[in-house]
């Protein structure tokens, strides 16, 4: 089972800790690191120093390591057009030597669109939205060197593009769409996706959404095993029941609670729930989300102490 870091900056981080989790995470044997895509904190936390942009830091860390993948758990396709979305990705998969994956979807937040003055329209045409960014994103990659590529959709209009800069990746950087959606969700991922992630939900509910992207390949003629499919949840690991209500205690969370719903225990324990999830999901993938950004010894403990267990 790879596990991946996923880290949530817009609730207080500065590039410099990015940087650390990052490193940490490589060196601890991980196969990635990822960052949401936020502007506003959420929650009873400050903040400060203040947001930082995906791909600017995402550029950065390419720089800074050698193995990991780097990517987005995802970006909102309200806050940027497709084509420099395009440019930069394949930018950052070419500074990071092929490393880098695109998480996309169709934003939710409104509070932060309002904030920094980013339009946000119905849930109908975000996902019309996003569609088309998936279309234009993917085809710009796909698109052959020497050749032209042109789309004209509702939201989007694309004429005689020379769909540069090619990433490194062919015929394109793995894509990641996610979410609860019973119907469009599972069809775009389908369509677009490399990978498809559920976040925050348990096994049963994860369960049942890849079989609906699995309903969903086989609609349209793909093989659903095409696909990875992969989990996202909260992490509190201690070496004891001490330790783990400290995590809890340092996010915000209690100790009941996150073990219901997330990875709280210790090392046995979720040893057991990630082998429980394993086998009524199927996942070959799970993103584990450190919300204190300031807790390397947590990163080193799953590295050491759990992921041998996985293999």
């Amino acid at each position: 089972m790879d596990l991946r870091i996923f880290t949530e900056p817009q609730q207080g981080a500065s590039y410099d800790d990015l940087l650390r989790v990052a490193k940490a995470t490589e060196d601890a044997g991980y196969d990635a690191f990822f960052r949401s895509d936020h502007y506003l904190k959420m929650g009873d936390v400050s903040g400060e120093p203040g947001p930082t942009d995906a791909w600017i830091t995402l550029a950065g860390l390419a720089r800074e390591t050698s193995r990991i993948k780097l990517g987005t758990l995802v970006n909102s396709a309200t806050f940027r057009l497709p084509g420099p979305l395009a440019i930069a990705v394949a930018q950052v998969d070419q500074m990071s030597g092929g490393r880098v994956e695109l998480g996309l979807g169709a934003g939710w937040f409104e509070t932060e669109h309002a904030a920094y003055g980013i339009p946000f329209p119905s849930v109908r045409e975000r996902f019309d939205v996003l569609e088309e960014q998936l279309e234009v994103i993917t085809g710009l990659w796909r698109t052959l060197p020497g050749d032209r590529y042109s789309f004209a959709g509702s939201h989007y209009t694309v004429t005689d593009s020379p769909a540069l800069p090619k990433p490194v990746q062919q015929p394109h950087v793995p894509v990641i769409v996610g979410g609860h959606g019973p119907k469009r969700t599972p069809a775009l991922a389908a369509r677009f996706a490399t990978e498809f992630n559920v976040a925050f939900s348990s096994p049963e509910v994860s369960a049942t959404q890849f079989e609906r992207v699995g309903a969903a390949c086989r609609e349209i003629g793909r093989d659903p095993a095409e696909l990875v499919y992969s989990v996202a949840n909260t992490i509190a690991v201690g070496r004891d029941d001490a330790e783990v209500a400290a995590r809890c205690q340092a996010i915000g969370r209690k100790v009941d609670e996150l073990r219901a719903d997330g990875l709280a225990g210790t090392v046995s324990e979720i040893v057991d729930r990630l082998g429980q999830w394993r086998e009524k999901t199927g996942i070959t993938r799970i993103y584990l989300q450190l919300l204190d950004l300031g807790d390397i010894e947590q990163i080193e403990l799953i590295a050491a102490e759990v992921a041998p267990q996985l293999r």
